[in-house]
């Protein structure tokens, strides 16, 4: 096996630990050896692996100490940030920072979107919503997701900014994956599809500042919901 292939599999499985909660925040790694027998690799890949994880933030090297994990706001690679999101000790953080993340960029983006959206696109939330309600009387969760989804990536679209866009295309496997837990929540999709007709009328009205307000209050609404049904925290 090539030697980069290596420090990757051996990168890739100590984020695995990491992510699982086996290593916790300022919990040290393994010493050298053990990481080197463990993976059977030599000394000089297990040190690159290391300093991968390094780099994007995930641990730290103290001289003379060792090798600590560091908390996942210190973390500077979306995809292991995405990964812990995804699953292991840090769901819950990673989950509220995602609502804290799209707050401050769909806001954004609604603002834009309200002098710049048209009449085809507002038709087009309107059929996503009435998709959302027609799905939610079903109890059909995968349709419901597919159009919150479209509903939201189209308000990204109507901004007219196409770097929002390119923003959000790295999370949109986390996105989806975190929509079909919470959908599954019979009150959370009602106050989902109240929150979006709200966003929709103030798109409509053409009133940027509305249209933040209304999105703000989206995000406050999952929030909420997120806490209160699936992490079950005040």
């Amino acid at each position: 096996m090539a030697r980069q292939s290596l420090v990757s599999m051996v990168a890739d499985s100590i984020l695995n630990r990491i992510v699982s909660g086996d290593i916790p925040p300022e919990g040290t790694l393994p010493g050298e050896l053990e990481l080197t027998a463990e993976h059977e690799v030599s000394r000089m890949t297990v040190r690159e692996a290391v300093k991968t994880l390094e780099a994007q933030g995930v641990v730290r090297i103290e001289r003379g100490r060792g090798t600590y994990v560091n908390p996942l706001k210190r973390w500077t690679s979306m995809e292991a940030v995405l990964r812990a999101a995804s699953e292991g000790e840090n769901e819950a953080a990673a989950s509220v920072q995602l609502i804290e993340l799209r707050r401050m960029l769909e806001t954004g983006a609604a603002e834009l979107a309200a002098t710049r959206i048209s009449a085809e696109e507002l038709d087009g939330l309107r059929g996503y919503v009435a998709e959302m309600s027609a799905a939610h009387a079903i109890d059909d969760v995968r349709r419901f997701v597919e159009a919150d989804l479209a509903f939201h990536g189209l308000i990204l679209q109507a901004s007219g900014n196409v770097f929002v866009s390119l923003v959000f295309e790295p999370l949109s496997n986390v996105l989806t994956a975190r929509r079909a837990q919470t959908s599954r929540v019979e009150q959370i999709r009602a106050n989902a599809i109240h929150e979006h007709v709200q966003v929709m009328g103030a798109l409509a009205s053409g009133d940027p500042e509305l249209a933040r307000l209304a999105m703000g209050s989206h995000m406050s609404q999952t929030m909420n919901d997120l806490k209160t049904y699936i992490l079950h925290i005040q």
